[in-house]
Parts: structure tokens; C-alpha cells; sequence
């Protein structure tokens, strides 16, 4: 339950986060750094080897055209934006690897690995876009997921995360006033806004996958500022700044 809601938590959040203060050094999405092997692991280029990959949600492409030049058979890039496909056909293109990569809205080809990353935190419904996932691998397919900081985290509330925990400070309905100060979509709550937030819990995403077609083969937290203690279960939900597992699917 939030502590600071109606006109004050509007006028508080106005006078802490003026209109546009969060956006200030926002970096160039299209400059970002994959962090593949960061988010995957060291080995991610041996796994995928030859393989057929899906990068769900690709986004401007940056994951799907790396992948795809260090060694994936196929990369398809998957993601609901034809204007962000556009831009990663070219990327693709000038990266001489539009041979191996495939962008669309939809595939009916099944891979052997699917990545998702920095993504299950925004989906609207986690566990339906599981069971799409399960349908797009082969039977001994895998998904390879990092995803956060989930909504415990400090800043869990990603923009709505003015402060360290500003997300569950502040009512919902008081944030969502605040943003439409510099945000004309329309949007009416967490999730409908550019992107979405699903207020997802380590705990839930776990819930959620046993309640899905996949397993859990391995989780693993990335504690703040490598804190080894913020590992532990009892307080892995407000200190790890990313998740990242492998879910394959049950037998």
C-alpha cells in the first residue's frame, strides 16, 4: 500500500522530479551496449553456435545482429514495432549479416534457443507470453532470460523510481498524474505506459514458470554493487539489480 497518494503525492512528486529531469542523461538507446555475455554468460557465442536463435523483443537490433555475428546459424528477430524492425533490418544490413538475421512480427519457425532480455518486467501478461515462448522452441529448446531490476528492487519503478523506492512510496494514480506532465499517450497505469511495467517479483516469476510449460534449469541473481549477502533468498528481492536464468522445456 502506497504511503503518498492524491494532490500532496502529485505535488511532491512535481517539486522532487520537475517536468523532463528524468530524461536528462538518458543514454542513446541505439549506442547501448548489448551485454550479452554479461546478461548470458561467457560461453553464449559457444551455445549458439550454428543454432537457430529468436531474440524476442529485439528491439533496435543491437543483441540480434552481434549473436549473428559470432557464429548463430539464424537469428530471428521478433518484436511488435515494424518501425524498430525497420531499424534493424538496416543494422543488420551495414553489419553484413542480413543473411543470417530475420526481423518480423511473428515466426513459425521453431528455434533451438530463445533470448530474452531486459524484458519480463514489461510484458503485460508474463506468464501468457511463457506458453507463446514454449511454442516457438524445438522440444529440447531453451530459453535463455535476464530481466530487471524487478519491482522490489530500489529502483524497480525504472522512471517511476524518482528516488530509491519512490515506485511504492507514491500512489500509482499520483505517479501516473506526475508523468502526464511530459507524457501525452494517454496512459492510465503502470501497465499501459510506453514499454509497461508489470510490477513482477522474483517470487511471481517463479511462480508464474512453474505454472508455465518450462522448468527452471538455473536462477541467478546479480546483487547491488556485488553484495554477496543481498544474494540470500529472504533479501534477494530488494537487492538484485538483474535475474537471469535458463528455462527449458518440461518433460
Amino acid at each position: 500500500m502506497a504511503l503518498i497518494g492524491g494532490e500532496l503525492g502529485y505535488r511532491l512528486l512535481r517539486r522532487i522530479a520537475p517536468r523532463d529531469a528524468h530524461d536528462a542523461n538518458a543514454p542513446d538507446p541505439s549506442e547501448a551496449d548489448t551485454k550479452l555475455k554479461q546478461y548470458f554468460g561467457a560461453d553464449l557465442f559457444d551455445q549458439i553456435a550454428g543454432k537457430t536463435v529468436i531474440d524476442f523483443g529485439c528491439g533496435r537490433g543491437g543483441p540480434a545482429v552481434e549473436m549473428a555475428a559470432n557464429g548463430a546459424g539464424k537469428v530471428i528477430g521478433l518484436d511488435i514495432q515494424e518501425r524498430l524492425l525497420e531499424i534493424c533490418r538496416d543494422k543488420a544490413d551495414r553489419a553484413g549479416v542480413s543473411d543470417r538475421c530475420h526481423f518480423t512480427t511473428c515466426a513459425s519457425e521453431r528455434a533451438d534457443i530463445l533470448i530474452s532480455k531486459d524484458a519480463f518486467e514489461h510484458f503485460e501478461d508474463p506468464g501468457a507470453i511463457l506458453r507463446i515462448m514454449a511454442g516457438l522452441l524445438k522440444p529440447d529448446g531453451y530459453v535463455l532470460a535476464a530481466f530487471g531490476p524487478t519491482w522490489l528492487h530500489p529502483k524497480g519503478g525504472h522512471l517511476f523510481s524518482v528516488f530509491p523506492w519512490a515506485h511504492l512510496i507514491f500512489s500509482e494514480t499520483a505517479l501516473i498524474r506526475w508523468r502526464a506532465d511530459f507524457k501525452a499517450d494517454g496512459a492510465t497505469c503502470f501497465k499501459n505506459v510506453a514499454g509497461g511495467l508489470n510490477q513482477l517479483t522474483i517470487a511471481e516469476f517463479e511462480r508464474l514458470v512453474a505454472e508455465s510449460p518450462f522448468q527452471i534449469e538455473w536462477l541467478d541473481t546479480v546483487p547491488i554493487r556485488g553484495i554477496g549477502l543481498l544474494k540470500a533468498k529472504p533479501l534477494r528481492e530488494f537487492g538484485s539489480s538483474l535475474v537471469r536464468c535458463k528455462l527449458s522445456l518440461k518433460r
